[in-house]
């Protein structure tokens, strides 16, 4: 899009630059050499004036008898004043040049008084006139190009950023804000995306507490069935015994399978990767700054030593961060540290999300990450999908400490030598486990 609105209003501006340069440069030539004789035939009607003035008063008896020494002074430097009449030629000035521009003028019977100037002192003076004429054309031309690129730039950034950020949505970014510019039309555009993105939340939001609940009620029945049934392995009927056997291996095969089924509903699809956290803590610092500063609050990112990359996907862990940060902007106060560090002997990073706030009240902590709780107004993706996200990719999500708030998430390192941070895919033969809920 910028470089055709660029090639178009280059366009423009080569086409007005060739519709008024060659008129103007007609005119400006034409104009020299008008001008050229116009300042000809007026040094001659000031010497016709004159002989008129001394004929009448009886001082010059008639053009015969004129003195061209005495005029001149009115003839141009390269200039030559001739004097043709009945008894010859009379010249002064230069000789006459082969290519001249001249004017004439009657002065009585068989009299004609030319002055004439060599055309090569014309042409010098027009040639000059039409190359300022170029120069000035071009760099209009050339003001034009720089203007036209700053306006597109400034029309197709405002795009090209809201392309991004729609981008980053489809990749799992559901927290970073939205930008407005003042511009109607896109700010309707960026105005119909941030809605889709927030029904999104919400959606995975109620899709996340049904299959919860779903897995729960399942689960709890599964529970009840297996119990019942190993009840009957103790009936001494070995019919019977072996019949409530094979009804017990369905019923663990169920329950594997729905595990897999809400793994899988958690989630975001694609191949994992991995993610260098404290890039990614300073993208969200940067992103989320401004909100904290409306509230006259800061984030700080503290890094210790050199932490491995984490084996998961960057938009679930974006998202899970999100919803921390903004937990704490409605919830918390003062200065937000974002810390992270590699704990070696386990293989894990862990991310600290802490403030200065009064913390969470002790009644509310155990229930902080259930479904459905809102300790106020709403926290955006909410804890619960927070932990969900963050279990997703392996790892767990805790309130490890209550007054001030202290939320930590833990997550399995990438294996060593399959990229730097923020490296490549890993390898589909790579797999690790959960971290354990302690």
């Amino acid at each position: 899009m910028r470089r055709r609105l660029l090639r178009a209003m280059i366009a423009t501006m080569l086409a007005l630059a060739v519709l008024l340069g060659v008129p103007l440069t007609t005119l400006t030539w034409t104009g020299i050499s008008l001008a050229a004789h116009e300042d000809l035939a007026d040094r001659l009607k000031r010497i016709s004036e004159y002989v008129l003035t001394e004929e009448t008063a009886g001082r010059l008896s008639g053009p015969e008898a004129l003195d061209l020494d005495d005029f001149r002074l009115l003839v141009p430097g390269n200039g030559t004043l001739v004097l043709l009449g009945p008894s010859g030629v009379e010249q002064v000035g230069q000789p006459a040049a082969e290519h001249e521009l001249s004017e004439s003028v009657n002065l009585g019977p068989g009299y004609v008084l030319t002055l004439s100037i060599p055309r090569n002192d014309v042409r010098s003076r027009q040639w000059i006139a039409v190359a300022v004429v170029v120069v000035v054309i071009l760099a209009t031309l050339a003001v034009g190009v720089l203007v036209a690129v700053v306006t597109v730039r400034r029309m197709t950034q405002p795009l090209e950023q809201v392309a991004t950020r729609a981008s980053a949505m489809a990749r799992g970014d559901l927290s970073s804000p939205w930008p407005y510019y003042g511009i109607d039309e896109l700010d309707r555009v960026t105005t119909a995306l941030s809605e889709a993105n927030t029904a999104v939340v919400r959606r995975l939001e109620q899709e996340g507490q049904v299959i919860g609940d779903a897995s729960h009620q399942l689960r709890s029945r599964l529970t009840a069935i297996h119990l019942h049934l190993d009840e009957l392995t103790l009936h001494p009927d070995p019919e019977v015994v072996s019949e409530a056997a094979e009804t017990v291996a369905l019923v663990e095969k169920l329950t594997a399978e729905l595990d897999e089924f809400v793994a899988a509903s958690r989630s975001t699809g694609g191949e994992r990767a991995l993610v260098d956290v404290p890039e990614l803590l300073f993208a969200l610092a940067g992103d989320h700054d401004a909100m904290f500063s409306a509230e006259g609050r800061r984030i700080a990112v503290e890094v210790d030593g050199t932490p491995s990359p984490v084996h998961g996907g960057p938009g679930r862990l974006r998202e899970a961060l999100s919803a921390l940060l903004d937990n704490s902007l409605r919830h918390g106060d003062g200065t937000v540290t974002l810390r992270v560090e590699e704990l070696e002997p386990a293989e894990v990073v862990r991310i600290a999300v802490s403030d200065e706030g009064v913390g969470v009240p002790d009644e509310l902590a155990p229930e902080v990450f259930r479904r459905g709780f809102s300790g106020g107004s709403s926290s955006g993706v909410g804890l619960s999908l927070a932990r969900a996200l963050v279990e997703a990719d392996g790892g767990r999500l805790d309130l490890a400490a209550r007054r001030p708030a202290v939320f930590t998430i833990v997550l399995p390192t990438g294996p060593s030598g399959s990229g730097g941070p923020g490296g490549g895919l890993v390898s589909p033969e790579f797999r690790r486990g959960p971290v354990p809920h302690r």
